[in-house]
């Protein structure tokens, strides 16, 4: 149990020793000319997304969802129409049976 907490104390010293220093590193070596240059590149990548065809691929997926959502339930709808069906005419022919079985009985 003791190696444990000092395992986990020494990996967690190396990690927030790690990120002082490269954030440290990082401030002392940016200048104002690479701070323009990173933000102009990276408003240049954000102009060349092409945003109105992601939009327009989501609206389709939205789309083929809803239809094949819709479909499942007319699906369902129509099983549960025909499972009825079945059963109603079941019951019928059973009804059928029993009352010409009755017939039968009283004929004779």
């Amino acid at each position: 149990c003791f190696i444990n907490v000092i395992t986990a104390l020494f990996l967690l010293h190396g990690f927030l020793t790690s990120s002082y220093t490269r954030n440290k590193l990082f401030s002392l070596n940016s200048n104002p000319a690479q701070f323009s240059y990173i933000k102009e590149s990276e408003e240049i990548r954000l102009a060349m997304l092409p945003l109105e065809l992601i939009k327009r691929v989501r609206e389709i997926e939205q789309d083929v969802y809803t239809e094949s959502e819709t479909a499942q339930k007319k699906d369902s709808k129509q099983t549960a129409a025909v499972d009825l069906s079945k059963r109603l005419k079941d019951t019928c022919s059973l009804n059928d049976a029993a009352s010409l079985k009755g017939i039968f009985l009283s004929s004779l």
